[in-house]
């Protein structure tokens, strides 16, 4: 129960010093990125550890991963990788669950790049069930086909470009990899600390990779950052490393915006802006610009006093709305939500340097939301498991921007609507929680409950009380992964920068303290 021996100004320090000591970012192991590794790099320093990390992590029923589908991307990759290990056993319950799991999918979570992951990863397992011999092969999902997997694999054959979004999950495609001229480390050798990374991935960097090099130059870089990121853990690795942009930005916003007191190190602003150009920015050296990211740190850096131009986010407007990078299948609520936040900001504060008036394009943007809330009161995002989060990002911002057009006649209600939502969703324990409560989704539904302009009622003083007696207990415990990539993850200075904020909405109604800059 840290917060009650350091207060909340203790546990801002703690995680900024946490921040400092590990400058690429706090992210939890992945089982799907480890299994990959084991596969592709069996040479890598740490192999053994990553294979009893496999092994130790299956759950009782063969599977590895969390409920409601989201098992199969790392089940899958976990059996691929410990069918060539003397692992066998649990190697064989994997393949048990896979048989019972995969036909009673009726659909699959959409995380980045599962049609690509999900086909490639059968047909390995498959292959070796076929030279075993014995068992019947593994069928894909209901619905789902290896049509872009064989789509990706003629572009690179082509040897056209490849849009950078596609190198987070080169490793689907590990057999072309090497010699498809559109796949390198970025940035190119000679760029720094991130050279030799390929789409922030470690699995696709080792398909890049495919042997352990023995010479100077790029494939030895690529070496060094692999080397870096197993220790980190001992062996196994999370789907994408290093993060420090995204980090920065969703710590630094959530702390300014609950008005937590703190200090801001003067090289996290720096290097938040320094990051923005003509796109915007990445969560990290490998993948593309994206509208979430930006419109992230932008938020954080106008909450800082050094806000900087958001021009660069009109590149990514689509029909009333955002998409997260060009040409994204599908929609995201809360890189919406977080683009309100950002030129709702930049329009509070007189910015002036985007020619057209944003004003029409926020309330725009607030209607849209509200649209595509569900009728129950929460929304559901293609970025996180939790309706908790999704739902945080929607109301806050909502709430504080959404007020200034036609639209919004219908942001209280919206708001309302997912505030009684949270309230007759809370558990017995104070906690809330998708599939049981956790400090983290906890945390995301006090900023809901205390974090707007509404003035709680009994019922919603009840509810925070109880739930931040959940959080003082649960702080410090290790919590789920909820977070979408091709795996789920959980960041960890980000989880505990929204439990910090959380707890401060629920001991302090006063004024907002103001942020400052060393």
């Amino acid at each position: 129960m840290t917060l009650h021996v350091t207060g909340v100004a203790g546990a801002v320090r703690g995680l900024f010093d946490g921040m400092a000591r590990e400058p690429w970012g706090q992210t939890s192991p992945s089982v799907y990125e480890t299994g990959r590794l084991v596969t592709l790099a069996p040479w890598l320093t740490g192999h053994a550890e990553r294979v009893r990390w496999l092994v130790d992590t299956q759950h009782p029923d063969g599977t590895w991963g969390a409920p409601d589908g989201y098992a199969l991307v790392p089940t899958l990759s976990a059996v691929g990788a410990l069918l060539s290990t003397d692992a066998s056993a649990a190697a064989d319950r994997g393949l048990r669950a896979l048989a019972a799991l995969i036909p009673r999918l009726a659909t699959v979570p959409d995380t980045p790049a599962a049609d690509l992951l999900v086909p490639a990863l059968v047909g390995q397992v498959n292959d070796h069930l076929h030279r075993a011999g014995g068992r019947p092969p593994l069928p894909l999902p209901a619905g789902m086909t290896g049509g872009r997997l064989a789509a990706v694999r003629r572009l690179l054959l082509s040897g056209a470009p490849v849009p950078d979004k596609l190198l987070h999950a080169a490793e689907s495609v590990a057999d072309l990899v090497r010699a498809a001229p559109a796949v390198h480390p970025v940035p190119p050798p000679g760029a720094g600390w991130s050279s030799g990374i390929v789409g922030a991935s470690p699995a696709a960097t080792a398909a890049w990779l495919a042997s352990r090099p023995d010479a100077a130059g790029p494939a030895l870089a690529s070496l060094e950052y692999l080397e870096t990121v197993v220790r980190r853990h001992g062996g196994p690795v999370p789907c994408a490393l290093p993060i420090p942009v995204f980090e920065r930005s969703w710590v630094l916003s959530t702390l300014a915006r609950t008005g937590v007191p703190f200090t801001a190190p003067t090289a996290m602003a720096r290097d938040l802006a320094a990051a923005l150009g003509p796109d915007g920015t990445a969560a990290g050296p490998g993948l593309p610009a994206d509208a979430d990211t930006t419109s992230v740190a932008l938020f954080a850096l106008a909450s800082l006093g050094v806000p900087a131009d958001p021009g660069c986010l009109l590149r990514y407007r689509v029909d009333g709305h955002f998409c997260t990078w060009p040409g994204e299948n599908g929609v995201s609520v809360t890189t919406n939500a977080h683009v309100l936040d950002a030129l709702g900001m930049h329009v509070a504060t007189g910015g002036v340097s985007i020619s057209d008036s944003l004003v029409p394009t926020v309330d725009r943007l607030a209607g849209w939301l509200c649209d595509h809330q569900t009728s129950d009161g929460p929304w559901i995002d293609r970025w996180h498991a939790s309706l908790y989060y999704a739902t945080s990002c929607c109301v806050l911002a909502l709430d504080r921007f959404g007020r200034w057009g036609p639209a919004a006649r219908a942001v209280t209600p919206a708001v309302d609507r997912a505030v009684a939502w949270v309230l007759d969703t809370q558990r017995p324990d104070g906690s809330w929680g998708r599939w049981t409560g956790t400090t983290e989704e906890t945390a995301y539904a006090m900023h809901v409950l205390l974090g707007t302009r509404r003035t709680p009622d009994g019922r919603t003083e009840r509810a925070v009380a109880r739930g931040r007696a959940y959080l003082l207990e649960t702080i410090d415990a290790p919590g789920p992964a909820l977070w979408h990539d091709k795996d789920l993850y959980r960041p960890g200075a980000i989880v505990r920068a929204f439990t910090i904020a959380a707890l401060h909405l629920a001991s302090d109604r006063g004024p907002r303290p103001s942020v400052d800059i060393v």
